[in-house]
């Protein structure tokens, strides 16, 4: 037994026919032969069939297309808002003409044939645009959900799209032909190497773009730095051929998938994931400032309050150890003293450790560098628990801020090169 689909597309191709006959008889009424000899009369036919194509052709797009609209407004799910969006049924609609010229071929004996294949060539062409625009949906779709961020589909979309585009056109060529598209397939396989010369780079894109997505090398949303394209930003699309990179500035690089490969960049996520974000800076000291702590020193850093018990605890152990082994105190250069710089390191370690927004279960470090022309480096080596970009360069400017303010309390003078006002000040 038939199915109710089979049955239902029987009965609309059989009410096709009837409409078709019907127009044939109003013809033949008009004086037209039933052979449909003579211009006039071939000429009538062919606008009867036009004007019942450009009919099919508007209850298609001014009736059914409405309908599908109406519904699909009506639904809850977002699915079929998409397709509608990306014209999936509109492309559709596209086929009731074709087949209004298709059926009613039969009615020019002559050149049956090659209507009917155009007609097929123009609904494969339909059915192609319609494919095409159903796997775009499925893209859109795929995006909103959080897996499509690690594992994006676009690049294998755009694969299948070109599989199926050269599939289609062999297809096409061969109704044109009338020949079996097999037969054509047969023959690509002696153009193989050219093939493999047009679609270099799609070939490419494709390896590099399975490679990506396999190794979560890119992800959209990630930060990527890729100075040999100039690129610094977010990565904000990722297609089979290309990576789009939209820069601090608001402009977009558009960067080669093979490149990814290839070249090196680097890639921010890590930082995204973390607990934290780096601080890592220094601050020069003026190596001529640097010198031992005196008492009277001493007695006005204790009264710094985050270093208060610290002063106290080393003076008494640096007392015990000079008295144990009989250092002559009255040189400062003799036994164990303390100095301004590393006085002011564990200032600089005490006002971290209190600092709200610094994360303490990272990385913390607060380091002597090697002395360089521009003086002694105190780098801070910490992790910011804000990650945000511009609350994290507020919270690294404020501690900077606070550090250079403070500095010439402990004695100690940032180093910079002379300025107009230095050179000022000698000739007074």
């Amino acid at each position: 037994m038939l199915g109710f689909r089979q049955i239902e597309k029987e009965a609309k191709t059989q009410g096709l026919v009837d409409m078709i006959h019907t127009l044939k008889n109003w013809l033949m009424e008009q004086g037209i032969s039933d052979n449909l000899a003579g211009p006039f009369g071939w000429i009538g036919v062919a606008l009867g069939v036009l004007i019942l194509a450009l009919v099919a052709n508007y209850v298609a797009k001014h009736f059914l297309l409405v309908g599908v609209r109406y519904f699909v407004a009506k639904t809850k799910t977002e699915w079929d808002d998409v397709l509608l969006h990306r014209k999936v049924f509109s492309r559709l609609s596209h086929l009731a003409p074709a087949l209004v010229i298709y059926f009613t071929a039969s009615m020019f004996p002559e050149t049956k044939d090659t209507v009917q294949r155009i007609s097929i060539v123009y609904m494969i062409l339909a059915g192609l645009g319609a494919l095409n625009s159903f796997l775009s949906a499925v893209n859109d779709i795929y995006d909103t959900f959080n897996v499509s961020k690690e594992r994006p589909i676009k690049g294998y979309v755009q694969i299948v799209k070109i599989i199926i585009t050269v599939f289609v056109l062999i297809v096409t060529v061969a109704v044109l032909m009338d020949r079996s598209p097999w037969t054509l397939l047969t023959g690509i396989g002696a153009m193989t190497a050219v093939l493999i010369l047009v679609f270099k780079d799609t070939i490419l894109g494709l390896v590099a773009s399975v490679q990506l997505s396999m190794n979560s090398m890119v992800r959209i949303g990630d930060w990527i730095e890729m100075p040999k394209y100039g690129a610094d930003g977010d990565v904000i699309d990722i297609t089979l051929h290309t990576v789009k990179v939209q820069n601090w500035d608001k402009t977009i690089t558009t960067i080669p998938s093979y490149s990814l490969i290839s070249d090196s960049f680097k890639n921010w996520r890590g930082m995204s994931e973390s607990q934290g974000r780096r601080i890592k800076r220094a601050v020069n000291i003026d190596m001529s400032s640097v010198r031992f702590c005196t008492e009277s020193m001493l007695n006005q850093y204790e009264k710094f309050q985050l270093i208060t018990d610290n002063i106290r605890s080393k003076r008494g152990e640096i007392a015990s150890y000079n008295s144990e082994n009989n250092i002559d105190t009255s040189e400062l250069i003799n036994g164990r003293n303390l100095t301004n710089i590393g006085t002011f390191r564990a200032y600089m370690v005490a006002y971290l450790q209190n600092h709200p927004m610094i994360n303490k279960d990272m990385t913390f470090l607060i380091r002597q560098l090697a002395p360089r022309e521009n003086g002694l480096p105190l780098e801070v080596y910490v992790f910011s628990s804000d990650k945000d970009w511009i609350r994290y360069e507020g919270i690294m400017s404020d501690i900077f801020d606070h550090l250079l303010a403070v500095l010439p309390m402990f004695d100690l003078r940032v180093f910079q090169n002379p300025t107009g006002f230095d050179f000022s000040r000698l000739g007074k």
